[in-house]
C-alpha cells in the first residue's frame, strides 16, 4: 500500500479545539510524528498501538534538526506507512509545515494538510481579546520573535508601528525587550497595551497585561515560560472574557 503523510494542525492546546477531521485522523493513526508544542491531552487521543516519534524542538535545543524530520517523513512514506504529522497550532503558520510539504512533494510522497486553530486565534479568544475590532484595529499581523540561526530581529519597524493594527508575536518571550525597543523607536506609543498569554487555551493559562514601555521590566518580573504569545495593540487592553481573571501590572512601588 502506498504511504501517505498528513500534516495535522493540533491546535494551541485544548483538545476540544481540534477539527473533526483532525480528531478522526489522530484516532486512527498508524504512526504519529509530533512536536513539543502538541499538548499531552491531544497525544492521549492516539490509539495504543500507534507508533510515536517525538521530534520536539525547544528554543536553543533542537532535538531533531528540520532536515532530519523531513527525511523521517519521507522514509515513512516510502515504507508505505500511514503517518499523522502532528504540529502545534496550524501546520502552515510558523510550523515549518511548508518545508515538510515541499520535501514530501519532491520525494513523490502523497500528503495532505489539515488546518488547525493557530495560537493567535485560540489564545486571544480565551483571553477575551478581539484581534480586530471596528474602530480600534483594522489590521492584523502575525510575527515570529525567533529568527533562523538565532539571528537578530530585522523587521521593518516603521511599518509595524501602526497604532491601528494588532501585532501577534509567536515565540517572543526572549525577544520582548528588542520588540518593545524597536516599536517604540519607530513611533508606537509607550502606552500601547500588551498582553502576554502563557500556555493559552489550557487549564494552566496565565493572562498578563502591561504596556509597551513597561513590557521589558514586567517580563523580567513575571518570567513567562514558553509557549507564550505576545499581543500588541489597542485591542490587548479590551480583555472581555470572564473565564480568566487578568493579572494586572502592579503599581510602581
Amino acid at each position: 500500500m502506498a504511504g501517505k503523510v498528513t500534516l495535522v494542525g493540533a491546535g494551541p492546546g485544548d483538545p476540544e479545539l481540534l477539527t473533526l477531521k483532525a480528531l478522526r485522523l489522530i484516532a486512527a493513526a498508524e504512526v504519529a510524528v509530533y512536536d513539543r508544542l502538541v499538548a499531552d491531552a491531544v497525544l492521549d487521543l492516539l490509539p495504543p498501538q500507534c507508533h510515536r516519534i517525538d521530534v520536539g524542538k525547544e528554543t536553543g535545543r533542537h532535538s531533531v534538526p528540520q532536515h532530519e524530520i523531513n527525511a523521517i517523513l519521507v522514509e515513512l512514506g516510502k515504507a508505505g506507512r500511514q503517518v499523522v504529522r502532528l504540529k502545534g497550532g496550524d501546520p502552515f503558520i510558523f510550523g515549518r509545515g511548508g518545508e515538510e510539504a515541499q520535501a514530501l512533494a519532491e520525494a513523490g510522497i502523497a500528503f495532505e494538510v489539515v488546518p488547525g486553530i493557530t495560537a493567535a486565534a485560540g489564545c486571544a479568544a480565551m483571553a477575551g481579546i478581539p484581534l480586530t475590532h471596528r474602530g480600534v484595529a483594522q489590521g492584523l499581523r502575525l510575527l515570529t520573535g525567533h529568527r533562523q540561526d538565532d539571528r537578530d530581529l530585522d523587521f521593518d519597524w516603521v511599518r509595524l508601528a501602526d497604532p491601528d493594527c494588532t501585532l501577534v508575536v509567536y515565540m517572543g518571550v526572549a525577544s520582548a525587550e528588542r520588540l518593545a525597543g524597536g516599536l517604540r523607536g519607530a513611533g508606537l506609543p509607550g502606552k500601547t497595551p500588551v498582553a502576554i498569554i502563557e500556555r493559552g487555551t489550557t487549564p494552566e493559562q496565565r493572562s498578563l497585561f502591561t504596556t509597551l514601555v513597561d513590557l521589558p521590566a514586567d517580563m523580567e518580573r513575571w518570567q513567562p515560560k514558553p509557549p507564550s504569545l505576545l499581543i500588541i495593540g489597542k485591542v490587548a487592553g479590551m480583555a472581555l472574557a470572564p473565564q480568566h481573571q487578568p493579572l494586572q501590572r502592579e503599581a510602581a512601588q
